[in-house]
């Protein structure tokens, strides 16, 4: 399984789009755009996951650098999430 981390995405971006952009290199298991918690808008960022690492490399290296939607996307292998030195701190408040 590899994961992928796909940047500047235009804002209008969907899931089912990215999944077709990347199907063409191999099964996409997952994809994931990450949206703001408080407005629920898209904030240009998502991660893919490929079932074969071979694919999600040849998907890494055909799409990054390329246009799509009218944006220069970046691509390449996600880096494990590292931890937050305010991670003990209380949630946000929520309205």
């Amino acid at each position: 399984m590899k994961n992928i981390y796909v940047g500047n995405l235009s804002f209008g971006s969907t899931e089912a789009g990215v999944r077709s952009l990347f199907a063409s290199y191999g099964t996409v298991a997952r994809v994931n755009i990450c949206t703001d918690l408080d407005t629920g808008q898209p904030r240009g960022f998502g991660f893919v996951e490929m079932e074969n690492d071979e694919d999600g490399q040849k998907a890494i290296t055909a799409l990054n650098g390329t246009d799509h939607e009218g944006r220069t996307l970046s691509v390449s292998e996600a880096r494990p999430r590292a931890n937050r030195a305010g991670a003990g701190a209380p949630a946000r408040k929520r309205y």
